[in-house]
């Protein structure tokens, strides 16, 4: 027995379609707020400090904004832009996922969902 279920993903792009934020985009601001560091970010994410670095710098560019505040002294945290771009993403993310899922119950029936027999 199979049973169907949606998965989905959501980016917000530019016009030219370049990732202004993602999952892994927001992976990434949700562990600099956890960790204060990038450094600790690319770890935790098993990527570079530079690929973790330049993802922020590529969402600031477009957004022609700074997302995260980075400073020896002061230390590593996400700007009020940074903090804005994060939640207004869980919320898009959030209503996207229910309202997919509105959709997906309404054209595969329960009955539609599971291949093979009844689920168990």
């Amino acid at each position: 027995m199979v049973l169907l279920k949606l998965r989905s993903r959501h980016w917000v792009v530019d016009e030219y379609s370049r990732i202004i934020i993602g999952e892994g985009r927001k992976e990434i601001l949700e562990n600099i707020e956890k960790t204060g560091s990038i450094n600790q970010t690319a770890k935790i994410m098993k990527m570079s400090y530079k690929g973790v670095w330049s993802k922020i710098k590529a969402t600031e560019k477009y957004l022609n904004k700074p997302i995260v505040h980075a400073d020896r002294k002061t230390g590593t945290f996400l700007t009020e832009e940074g903090k804005k771009l994060l939640e207004k993403y869980r919320v898009l993310k959030e209503r996207c996922l229910e309202a997919d899922n509105r959709i997906f119950d309404r054209i595969f029936s329960r009955e539609e969902r599971v291949i093979g027999g009844e689920p168990e």
